[in-house]
């Protein structure tokens, strides 16, 4: 998979966004070739960075784009281009509205998976996915772009209930899904990962913002799906879950597929995981509490650290240790680590801005 070369946000296409919304119809079933034709402003580059991105690369993408008007409010992708595949379980409508899973494929044909139909009628949920979204397409370009197209366009043409929109991909896809629902825990309430994960808090899965990441952590719910026999994702999924453990996102569940290599989860299977998706808990306030002390009281710490270096003229070791703190914390660190790196780039310009591929 491609992860967020830093390059690859200096390129970020400058394209129009279109304006307007459709009227909801009531076609059900399997739909190809669909497209929306409106481009929500969650899903354009300025919110990109500051979701996806963590704060000190958001700043040097800002930096290079400064002359490029519109370009923050722009999209890295065109709107009337994008071409997505639907699945909308027959009528009778649900009361509440639909449930909608936004699925991230690792092939590149827009394909609902046939074989989650039945999961999907039982549970009333929509599934959207985009062309051209498999593994060998950019991710900050349009993977991640195509799916909130994509959430965005069905949620304007049906009635689909807020509380219940999630995020899900297999493989590739579904670790694509996971920075979703890190950076977009007011849109996806909960992720489907099947056969894919990463560890949260690093330089290529940034933390998001404080307001969001504790709305991830107070609100979001993450199911992975893991084939028994697919060792490489067991080991990944091992990773993922101290992960979140250590960033205080504790309302998630394993299930193991038995007897299973890596391929798609089966329909049995999906639907035990849309079914708890389905069924809000709210973690445990008080374990979520001193955990989120613990996290702050360590980045405290080493933002004091950072603050001594530049106190006694350590201009370098303090870049280092800031791009360091950035790594792990992203979201949390600012705006104190923007403004430390604004004060060292006013000393040295270039000890600002740590090698490329340099992490925690």
């Amino acid at each position: 998979m491609q992860w967020l070369p830093r390059a690859r946000w200096l390129m970020l296409l400058l394209v129009a966004v279109a304006g307007g919304t459709q009227a909801a119809p009531t076609r059900t079933g399997l739909q190809a070739d669909v497209r929306f034709d409106s481009m929500p402003a969650f899903a354009r580059n300025g919110a990109l960075l500051r979701r996806l991105q963590s704060p000190l690369e958001a700043l040097h993408t800002r930096q290079a784009l400064a002359g490029r008007r519109g370009a923050l409010e722009a999209s890295p992708i065109d709107p009337d281009a994008a071409r997505f595949a639907l699945y909308v379980p027959p009528p009778p409508a649900p009361a509440g509205g639909y449930a909608l899973l936004v699925f991230v494929p690792p092939w590149n044909p827009a394909r609902v998976p046939e074989s989650w139909l039945p999961a999907l009628d039982r549970s009333h949920t929509i599934l959207v996915t985009a062309a051209g979204s498999g593994n060998a397409a950019d991710v900050a370009n349009r993977r991640e772009p195509l799916a909130l197209l994509g959430a965005h366009g069905v949620m304007q043409r049906y009635r689909v209930n807020p509380a219940q929109v999630y995020v899900g991909g297999f493989s590739g896809g579904s670790r694509v899904a996971l920075r979703l629902a890190l950076g977009y825990p007011d849109l996806f309430r909960g992720a489907l990962l099947d056969a894919g994960s990463d560890p949260i808090g690093t330089a290529a899965v940034p933390l998001p913002p404080a307001k969001l990441l504790h709305q991830f952590q107070d609100t979001s719910r993450l199911v992975f799906l893991t084939g028994e026999d697919d060792v490489v994702r067991q080991a990944q999924l091992a990773r993922a879950s101290a992960s979140l453990q250590h960033w205080c996102a504790f309302n998630t569940r394993s299930i193991t597929l038995l007897r299973t290599p890596h391929v798609l989860a089966d329909a049995a299977a999906v639907t035990r995981a849309l079914a708890w998706l389905q069924r809000p808990a709210a973690p445990p306030a008080a374990r979520v509490q001193a955990c989120r002390a613990r996290v702050h009281a360590q980045l405290d710490a080493r933002v004091t650290q950072v603050r001594a270096f530049m106190a006694a003229g350590r201009v370098n070791q303090a870049a280092r240790t800031l791009a360091r703190v950035d790594a792990v914390y992203g979201g949390l660190a600012a705006p104190a680590s923007v403004e430390i790196l604004q004060r060292i780039q006013a000393k040295r310009p270039l000890a600002g801005r740590p090698p490329e591929g340099s992490g925690p």
